[in-house]
C-alpha cells in the first residue's frame, strides 16, 4: 500500500475509535471534547511527528491551556473591571506570555501553545454550560484530551509505517 493510502487508512480507521472512545467510554469525563483530541493530532502532524511532534503537541498545547486558564481567571477577576475590554485584554496578555515562553525549547512552536490556549477557553464555555465558568476544572479534562490525540497520533504514523508496502 502507498504512504499516502495507508495514512489515510490509519487515521481514518482511529478517527472512529477516537470519536468512539469520547463519545462512549469517556463521554463522562470528557464531554464533548473530542474536538480537543483532534487539535492535538493535528498539531501531532504540524510539528513534525514522530517523538518531536508527540512532545511539541503535549507540551506545548498544555502550556497553552495553563496560560488559557491564567487569562480566563484574570478575565473574570482582576480585569474584570474593564468591562468589555476585559476579554482582549485578557487574550492579548496570554498571547503575549505564549510568544515570550516560545525562548524554551520545549515551547517553541508558538500555534501548539495557541491551539492549548483556545482549547481551554473553548472547554470552559462548553463545560460551564451556562453556570459559572471554571477554567481551571476544564483544565485536566482538556489536557487529558491532548494526550489522547497526540497519542492517537503517533499510533496512526506507526499503523500507516505498517500497512506502507516496502520495496
Amino acid at each position: 500500500m502507498s504512504a499516502y493510502l495507508a495514512l489515510a487508512v490509519s487515521v481514518g480507521v482511529l478517527a472512529v475509535i477516537d470519536t468512539w472512545l469520547f463519545g462512549v467510554p469517556l463521554a463522562t469525563f470528557l464531554p464533548g471534547l473530542v474536538w480537543v483530541s483532534f487539535i492535538a493530532w493535528g498539531c501531532f502532524f504540524q510539528s513534525g511527528a514522530g517523538t518531536k511532534g508527540l512532545t511539541t503537541a503535549i507540551v506545548g498545547m498544555a502550556f497553552g491551556a495553563l496560560v488559557g486558564v491564567v487569562a480566563i481567571w484574570a478575565l473574570m477577576g482582576p480585569l474584570a473591571g474593564l468591562g468589555d475590554l476585559a476579554g482582549p485584554v485578557a487574550v492579548g496578555l496570554g498571547a503575549f506570555v505564549i510568544c515570550l515562553a516560545s525562548r524554551v525549547p520545549l515551547l517553541s512552536t508558538i500555534p501548539a501553545s495557541v491551539y492549548g490556549f483556545a482549547a481551554v477557553a473553548g472547554a470552559t464555555f462548553l463545560m460551564a454550560g451556562g453556570e459559572t465558568m471554571d477554567p481551571v476544572g476544564a483544565y485536566i479534562p482538556t489536557v487529558v484530551s491532548i494526550v489522547i490525540g497526540a497519542v492517537f497520533g503517533i499510533v496512526s504514523e506507526l499503523l500507516a509505517n505498517v500497512l506502507t508496502k516496502k520495496a
